[in-house]
């Protein structure tokens, strides 16, 4: 496998948002050329792009054209023009990771079928067309979580069926029907391979959320989970990786159930929400990580520096427009707080402005601090 000299190679990024402002901020630090191609011309990295291109990144000419400009491409969101890819990979530009994967893993129907054919542990599912056959389903289907098969995210393409009276709220579009798992806990485990046989986990990390918005409210490292269970996660997620073939960087969700199943929830072949917190709690965080990976150069220590708990900060609810930001200062005053704005110009209900990290020398008080980072820090208009 191929792997590139820094001085001789244009990285472009499909998808602009605040994965790829993240990614390219690691990237600054070894004066790499970074091209990034998104259809907001305000996107977090329009500012801070060596080369930043309007342009859609599911539309097959604008990606190929775009792909033809650079040396290594690579993604911070799924939802790119797969066929595209596959004919860049076709004409001898690296892909990672592979279009091959970025394939299974936009499709939720093909990502649990993967995981079905690799003896992955998972939740029960079936697939459906519409809300036709959601009405066919007899009751032993519910509750359930039906999920679109493309193009969900961030709670969206999401939702929740208690029982067959709420089949009204049924998509009308080709799903899955995943049978509600009774959940303990929701964690979530990094992973990488660098193609040249080197794969790194990064410690597990537990995960809350909101209900209503089906978002990470919080996430916490280390994991309180015990050894068995983490260990196990961990080899289940070295299973994952080395089945898929992938190089790059991996994001896996996963439940534990209230009788100690450990069972993989999604996956994603990107940087990840649940692995912002290792920019100041790991030695070598996920960004970076991932640089590392499609560079095929060796890959970074992945060992917790100091406990951690990463906020999601969201707009407030009832404010959209020019995004304005109240209790920074007091934030600030925190010990072990670190804020990360990701240049979204503006704020609507619940979008991703930024998220904050606070560290400290135990749990309980990097707990304590990010509540209060909860109570100050408003996003306004």
């Amino acid at each position: 496998m191929q792997i590139f000299d820094k001085n001789k190679t244009v990285l472009g990024i499909l998808g602009g948002g605040q994965l790829g402002r993240m990614f390219i901020q690691e990237a600054i630090s070894l004066d790499m050329h970074i091209a990034v191609l998104d259809p907001d011309i305000h996107a977090p990295c329009s500012s801070i792009a060596t080369t930043f291109v309007p342009g859609n990144f599911k539309d097959f000419d604008t990606v190929l054209n775009f792909g033809r400009s650079v040396d290594l491409l690579t993604i911070e969101i799924e939802q790119v023009n797969v066929d595209a890819l596959v004919q860049l990979e076709s004409e001898g530009v690296a892909v990672f990771p592979q279009p091959a994967v970025i394939k299974i893993i936009q499709d939720k129907a093909l990502q649990k079928q993967f995981f079905i054919d690799n003896q992955i542990p998972t939740s029960v599912f079936i697939c459906v067309e519409g809300k036709k056959e959601v009405e066919m389903l007899d009751s032993s289907w519910f509750p359930s979580f039906m999920k679109s098969r493309k193009d969900g995210y961030d709670g969206k393409g999401v939702q929740f069926l208690k029982s067959v009276n709420d089949i009204a709220m049924a998509f009308d579009t080709a799903s899955i029907i995943e049978k509600a798992v009774d959940v303990k806990l929701e964690f979530s485990v990094i992973i990488a391979s660098n193609g040249q046989g080197d794969i790194k986990a990064f410690p597990l990390v537990d995960m809350e959320f909101d209900e209503e918005l089906n978002l990470v409210d919080l996430l916490s490292a280390p994991s309180k989970l015990s050894e068995e269970i983490q260990e196990e996660a961990i080899q289940i997620s070295h299973k994952i990786i080395q089945s898929l073939g992938i190089r790059g960087i991996l994001a896996i969700e996963f439940f534990l159930t209230h009788d100690g199943k450990v069972l993989v929830n999604e996956i994603a072949p990107r940087p990840h929400n649940s692995g912002h917190h290792t920019i100041e709690g790991n030695i070598t965080s996920q960004f970076e990580q991932h640089f590392r990976a499609i560079m095929g150069w060796p890959l970074g220590d992945t060992r917790t520096l100091m406990p951690a708990v990463m906020v999601n900060l969201l707009g407030e609810n009832g404010y959209s427009g020019i995004a304005k930001y109240e209790g920074i200062q007091d934030v600030l005053a925190i010990s072990g707080v670190y804020l990360h704005l990701y240049g979204k110009k503006e704020t609507r209900p619940n979008r991703k402005m930024g998220h904050a990290t606070i560290i400290a020398g135990d749990s309980e008080t990097a707990h304590r601090n990010a509540q209060l980072v909860k109570k100050y820090l408003r996003i306004i208009s």
